[in-house]
């Protein structure tokens, strides 16, 4: 389910899948881009219906947009949702922007503006992964891949070059001093909701 349908009861939508899923239509129910109270009316609603409800959850995520560590993750941690973090190099932003910011997708005006608002950012973020001698693409799905709640990020390669460099994430083993350094270079919210914002 792509985004949350707010006219739907729970109800109707999980008696739509429970069809599915028993015509073999259907094997697993995902959704994308859900709130944390989603994935807990989802998944209640499921429960109270002998159904399995959701299996994984798609939402943007990424050392620059990490929002969904408020109310997503802990929500899917608690309910065993994987979550498949989509756009996991933000738009480009962070597979080394500013050594190729003219060519292909880095062109975009979008982008461009993007880049102008965070570049002392990205110069710290690309001048780190040349420190520990890594590619910025590999350093943010590596960092991904530390992250517990992460399944697999959702990765769209258009060459070899960068799908062997997606690949490389899977073996980078980012220390610790390291994933402190992307954390200060790339706040995330202060932890789990409340706690993040309310004592």
């Amino acid at each position: 389910m792509h985004h949350i349908d707010r006219d739907t009861p729970w109800d109707e939508v999980w008696q739509a899948m429970e069809q599915l899923v028993r015509e073999g239509k259907v094997v697993y129910v995902g959704s994308s881009n859900f709130a944390g109270w989603h994935l807990a009316q989802a998944q209640e609603t499921a429960r109270n219906r002998h159904f399995l409800g959701l299996v994984s959850e798609q939402s943007l995520y990424n050392l620059t947009e990490r929002s969904i560590e408020l109310e997503v993750i802990p929500a899917c941690e608690n309910y065993g949702i994987g979550l498949i973090p989509w756009s996991p190099l933000g738009r480009g932003l962070l597979a080394g922007v500013l050594q190729s910011a003219d060519k292909g997708r880095r062109a975009d005006e979008d982008l461009k503006k993007e880049v102008a608002k965070s570049r002392s950012k990205l110069e710290a973020y690309e001048a780190l992964c040349e420190r520990i001698g890594e590619r910025p693409a590999d350093v943010a799905l590596a960092w991904l891949l530390h992250q517990q709640a992460v399944t697999s990020p959702i990765i769209g390669p258009r060459t070899m070059e960068q799908l062997d460099g997606a690949m490389r994430a899977l073996s980078l083993t980012l220390s610790q001093e390291t994933l402190k350094q992307l954390d200060d270079l790339f706040p995330g919210p202060g932890g789990t909701a409340p706690e993040a914002y309310a004592w």
